[in-house]
């Protein structure tokens, strides 16, 4: 860090900001291969939450790619740098007061656990989206399972890279063949709501 950057402390902080929302700040991080349904299943919670009048923002691991770390490959290295970033930002959301949820992959522990203790006591909400392989590649919405069984895609999470499992989650969602989404959405709310973050 360069000695000549301080912190500037301001005077509406986190604490200020929930009351205005009249809801706690979360980061809902959920986290699955591809294909297990995280972007819809998160996606379904913000509608929820959206119509119970909660401020959110929801970021996917796509959409980020085409602006914030859209010079970030997929090596081991790039994605230890596109899970901080996306860290640093959701981090940036929950001071705002709000609830964060973020779709990625986001395949190492540590990486995990690294965003994880930039967060504030219980604020940070592991969601791991359990889903088997044969169904990810069933739904592969994106052709890219059958890409990587090809050897087209390097270090594909899954098949050519390790995906290490949450071991202490503090949700999971079984999400495979034949899940409701509509009851893994809800089995998210009423977390939040025995929490009292909402």
């Amino acid at each position: 860090m360069n000695e000549d950057i301080t912190w500037h402390s301001t005077s509406v902080n986190k604490e200020h900001r929930e009351k205005l929302n009249r809801h706690k700040a979360a980061c809902l991080w959920f986290t699955g291969l591809s294909g297990s349904g995280k972007s819809t299943l998160a996606n379904e919670v913000e509608k929820i939450l959206y119509d119970k009048k909660i401020h959110t923002y929801l970021l996917d691991g796509d959409n980020v790619r085409h602006g914030l770390n859209k010079d970030l490959g997929f090596s081991a290295e790039d994605r230890k740098e596109n899970i901080r970033r996306i860290g640093e930002v959701a981090k940036l959301f929950t001071d705002a007061g709000m609830i964060v949820l973020t779709a990625f992959i986001s395949p190492y522990r540590s990486d995990r656990d690294f965003v994880r203790n930039l967060f504030d006591n219980k604020e940070f909400i592991e969601i791991f989206v359990k889903c088997d392989l044969d169904t990810c590649e069933e739904r592969d919405p994106k052709g890219l399972y059958e890409k990587a069984r090809k050897g087209e895609i390097d270090n594909f999470t899954g098949i050519s890279a390790p995906y290490e499992e949450p071991l202490n989650p503090e949700l999971i969602i079984n999400n495979g063949a034949g899940s409701d989404l509509r009851k893994n959405a809800e089995e998210i709310i009423h977390y939040l709501e025995t929490r009292k973050i909402i």
